[in-house]
């Protein structure tokens, strides 16, 4: 499906992934809504994008926020494209040093916004997407974030690689309810990505997670990822699949 022209929200718009994805949809010509907390720098990144870009505050657990932003974004034509980058990867051992267990209110968290927040962006859009003209064959493009945490979690990682495990199973199901509607649907699983979530690292420490990777020898770009969004969205034969993008990592238990 042709990004030129189309309407666009990308959670998490604000930074890392969202931020790349966002720029790329921009510069291929589309209508891009960012979808990011009110406390983030949305309105001046949409701002610092261009006239066709729009910032729509919103929790992507909140139906009735999301659907703000998808009217915001429908102001600009039909809904086709979204990408879903919001997430949160709080970590936590299901015991403690002392055997304690783990805060369950902590990990329904990082599962209410990994998780519950893809399906609640999925939901909405797709009922959107489904009134759409075809175009190419195609009413519209979903595409969502995994992880390789997903198939190889490490220590602590309970809560988010069960919450990106989610979004893997998720994906072939929510790509053959939709096949009758024309909407198709990928995930893509990152590796390590130069990312707020890995700014706070010394530089030292990036370096050596750098290193484990096959190669490239180095962390991942979010340019590198937003360009497997927008050719997932062109390609009209990539649907129902997760996508790992981590030059061959295969994550050790710690």
């Amino acid at each position: 499906m042709r990004i030129d022209g189309s309407s666009a929200v990308v959670t998490g718009g604000a930074s890392g992934l969202g931020l790349a994805t966002a720029g790329r949809l921009v510069a291929d010509g589309a209508h891009v809504v960012i979808v990011d907390l009110p406390s983030s720098e949305g309105d001046v990144v949409a701002k610092r994008l261009g006239e066709h870009t729009r910032f729509a505050p919103a929790d992507v657990r909140a139906p009735d926020q999301i659907s703000h932003a998808l009217d915001v974004a429908e102001e600009s034509g039909p809904l086709r494209v979204a990408v879903h980058c919001a997430g949160i990867a709080t970590p936590q051992r299901i015991l403690d040093r002392e055997g304690n267990p783990a805060d369950l209110e902590l990990y329904e968290n990082v599962i209410q916004v990994n998780l519950i927040g893809t399906y609640n962006l999925l939901r909405l859009t797709a009922a959107r997407m489904a009134r759409n003209e075809p175009v190419d064959g195609d009413r519209g493009v979903i595409v969502m974030t995994a992880s390789v945490a997903a198939f190889e979690g490490q220590i602590g990682q309970g809560p988010y690689a069960s919450s990106k495990a989610g979004v893997h199973g998720l994906t072939l199901v929510a790509a053959r309810d939709l096949a009758d509607k024309a909407i198709r649907v990928c995930s893509i699983a990152p590796g390590l990505f130069d990312t707020p979530m890995l700014a706070s690292l010394p530089q030292e420490a990036r370096d050596s997670l750098g290193a484990m990777v096959p190669h490239p020898r180095r962390l991942g770009s979010p340019e590198e990822y937003a360009a497997l969004a927008a050719h997932i969205v062109e390609n009209p034969m990539l649907n129902g699949e997760t996508v790992r993008l981590d030059g061959a990592i295969r994550m050790a238990p710690r």
